[in-house]
C-alpha cells in the first residue's frame, strides 16, 4: 500500500547568494515530491522569497524543510493542508 502524502508550502528565504549551490542540491535530491515552486529575487534586500509546492509523505517534507533550515543564511517553514 502506498504511503499517504500531504500537499505542502515550503516558504524559503535565501539571505546569502552562497547558499544558492546548497539549496538546489537539497531541492534535487526531493526533486520526485516537488509539484512546483516560485522564486522572487528581492534585490533592494538583497535576498531571494521561494514558494515550493510538494505532494509528500510527511516525513519527507519535514526532512525536506529542516535540511533547508541547516543551511547558513536560509530560513525555511512548511505550511500544511488539513488533509
Amino acid at each position: 500500500m502506498a504511503e499517504d502524502t500531504r500537499i505542502a508550502l515550503i516558504g524559503i528565504i535565501v539571505e546569502r547568494a552562497e547558499a544558492v549551490e546548497e539549496l538546489n542540491s537539497i531541492m534535487h535530491d526531493y526533486s520526485q515530491y516537488i509539484v512546483g515552486r516560485m522564486g522572487v529575487p528581492y534585490r533592494d534586500k538583497g535576498l531571494s522569497v521561494i514558494s515550493v509546492i510538494m505532494d509528500a509523505p510527511n516525513n519527507e517534507i519535514s526532512a525536506f524543510s529542516g535540511k533547508l533550515g541547516m543551511v547558513e543564511g536560509i530560513t525555511a517553514k512548511a505550511l500544511y493542508s488539513k488533509s
